[in-house]
């Protein structure tokens, strides 16, 4: 059996977190995710990009922030590592 590479398996996991309901999950999870996403596909976040002034932004940013020291490969191991989780509750 061929192993599957990390960006397969990421790509994977994405399409399952978008088929998931945001009721579902919880903020807390929603965020982690989210902020995984975002590191896996931008890297580190820019803060001069974030001007919003909206609550729901600004726990986006401190979510990515908190993660901001992971590396892109890493980011979408954490990422599927939780999606994975979620799929056995």
């Amino acid at each position: 059996m061929i192993e599957k590479n990390l960006d397969t398996r990421f790509l994977e996991a994405v399409k399952i977190a978008a088929d998931m309901t945001q009721a579902s999950l919880p903020q807390d999870v929603q965020l982690r995710l989210y902020a995984y996403y975002k590191q896996a596909t931008l890297g580190i976040l820019d803060l001069k990009q974030t001007s919003s002034y909206h609550l729901r932004d600004a726990f986006k940013t401190n979510a990515w922030m908190q993660i901001s020291h992971l590396t892109a490969d890493e980011a979408k191991q954490q990422y599927i590592e939780m999606i994975e989780s979620l799929l056995k509750k």
